[in-house]
């Protein structure tokens, strides 16, 4: 992996930034001058339209024409969405054997699985709430898989080539009501500020899914880990997720399907939480009360 792309103002203008991994940078504003047909200036219309191919292309001829890169200063990520809008949010649920230990749940031949609104994301730094009504909160590091094609009923084996790339993803639960009962999963977190995605898309490169085992996934509370795991320890694999949540329905371009955690930390307000995924931008969040 090494083509990250983020949104940022560039030149005043809202834009969107393609990466590489010696900091070189190209604006889609500057690259789509060079092709032959208009694109929106905006990364979840363009992951939906399904062109980010077509963009790193041009990136990558970009640079090797010899183009200068874009200065725009030191980069910070802490305001930006990976995405302005995501047409679905799906999550596995206790995909590592710790976290299934932790809520005493078994699982066999499925993922536990939930789809969230996008109402529930907000962008990094923003107050996580912890609603009135809950007794229980807890948030889980997790790494995002976004799909950059369209697709329906994929085979595991397949599953890589529908993959754009990889993000941070930050899931919160109201685990006093899932500890009633595991069918309460979806209504556990579909709470306002119960998702964190991003801040930015790592694009996969040449790897298969067999490469990303030793991508690392950390959930920190007050600076401490909490539960850290890798990829490798998953139950059940990426390949496996996609082809599991893509049978019998559509899952759009730009779909976030979170892979679980390794561990949940309780979080009250005051706590500062934040989501680590080895080779990906950092998501962190203040504890409020609502």
């Amino acid at each position: 992996m090494n083509v990250k792309v983020y949104p940022h103002v560039v030149d005043q203008q809202q834009d969107v930034v393609l990466e590489d991994h010696d900091g070189y940078k190209a604006s889609v504003r500057r690259l789509v001058s060079t092709l032959n047909e208009p694109l929106p200036i905006d990364l979840a219309q363009l992951i939906s339209l399904e062109k980010m191919p077509l963009l790193v292309d041009a990136f990558r001829e970009h640079r090797a024409a010899g183009h200068d890169g874009i200065d725009i200063g030191r980069v910070s990520l802490g305001n930006s969405l990976m995405l302005s809008s995501i047409p679905q949010i799906w999550g596995a649920g206790l995909n590592f054997l710790a976290h299934a230990k932790d809520l005493e749940a078994t699982q066999d031949d499925f993922p536990g699985s939930y789809n969230r609104p996008y109402t529930c994301v907000i962008a990094n730094g923003d107050a996580i709430r912890i609603p009135r009504q809950s007794s229980r909160v807890t948030a889980e590091a997790e790494l995002g898989v976004v799909l950059g094609k369209t697709c329906k009923n994929v085979s595991a084996e397949d599953a890589f080539d529908y993959v754009l790339g990889f993000t941070t993803s930050l899931d919160m639960t109201d685990e006093g009501a899932l500890r009633q009962n595991l069918r309460y999963i979806a209504w556990s977190k579909g709470f306002d500020t119960f998702a964190s995605i991003g801040p930015s898309l790592i694009l996969r490169d040449r790897e298969q899914f067999e490469d990303l085992k030793d991508i690392r996934i950390t959930t920190y509370r007050n600076d401490e880990v909490v539960a850290s795991n890798t990829v490798s320890n998953m139950k059940y694999s990426i390949g496996r997720l996609i082809e599991y949540f893509s049978a019998g329905r559509t899952l759009p371009a730009g779909t976030v399907i979170s892979t679980g955690t390794p561990g949940a930390a309780v979080i009250s307000p005051g706590d500062t939480i934040r989501a680590e995924v080895s080779g990906l931008d950092v998501l962190e969040h203040p504890v409020e009360a609502a």
